[in-house]
């Protein structure tokens, strides 16, 4: 799972019948979680709302987390944070 923020949404008018009537965000993942260098594209079935910090479930995990396990799901928002501590090394 990463942490990330969503930054905006993706309106599809076509697109596979599996994913019709689900809602579609783009995420910012944070510092490190950033991996890949770039923002992803997440199945938001919680909804949240831009500004959100969130949590995402990546690959076969964003599938079954979203209950979709036959849908070309690769992310899926799971969580809405409300506060988070980070830890530091002492």
């Amino acid at each position: 799972m990463i942490i990330g923020q969503v930054i905006g949404s993706v309106f599809s008018t076509r697109k596979s019948e599996k994913l019709v009537g689900n809602k579609f965000m783009i995420v910012r993942p944070e510092g490190s979680m950033r991996a890949d260098g770039g923002d992803l594209v997440a199945i938001d079935i919680i909804g949240a709302g831009i500004g959100e910090k969130v949590l995402v479930a990546r690959g076969s995990a964003a599938r079954i987390g979203c209950d979709m396990k036959d849908a070309p799901v690769d992310a899926a928002i799971v969580g809405i944070i409300d506060e988070g501590q980070e830890l530091t090394d002492q």
